[in-house]
């Protein structure tokens, strides 16, 4: 499967973004998407899941301020981030873990201003 991330950009703190992951075409035997992040001279982070159930989880620093959501023909999945920090800085990548195997997204670069 191939992904598609794009939403990035510059924002000042206490901004909203809205990123997207689309897929190639529609993904079968889906089990779970993800968002992770990697900021410069850091690991890559896990941001949050959502499951075909819709469940969804996330790290506790974006807890309140982050939703994961995706659209109803297994297609893409996004991510609104409100409130965005500077510590919000990084590369966002996205993730989907099928019954055939883990695809990334090449990532999109979020960057937040003091």
């Amino acid at each position: 499967v191939q992904l598609q991330a794009s939403g990035g950009g510059l924002v000042q703190a206490g901004g909203s973004l809205r990123l997207s992951c689309e897929a190639s075409t529609r993904i079968i035997g889906l089990k779970v998407m993800r968002w992770y992040r990697q900021a410069p001279g850091k690991e890559r982070e896990w941001v949050g899941s959502i499951l075909m159930n819709g469940s969804v989880n996330y790290v506790d620093s974006v807890k309140g301020r982050f939703s994961i959501s995706r659209d109803r023909a297994k297609k893409a999945v996004y991510l609104q981030m409100n409130s965005l920090e500077p510590r919000d800085t990084a590369v966002y990548y996205c993730n989907v873990d099928t019954v055939y195997g883990t695809s990334w997204g090449q990532g999109t670069q979020v960057t937040v201003s003091s």
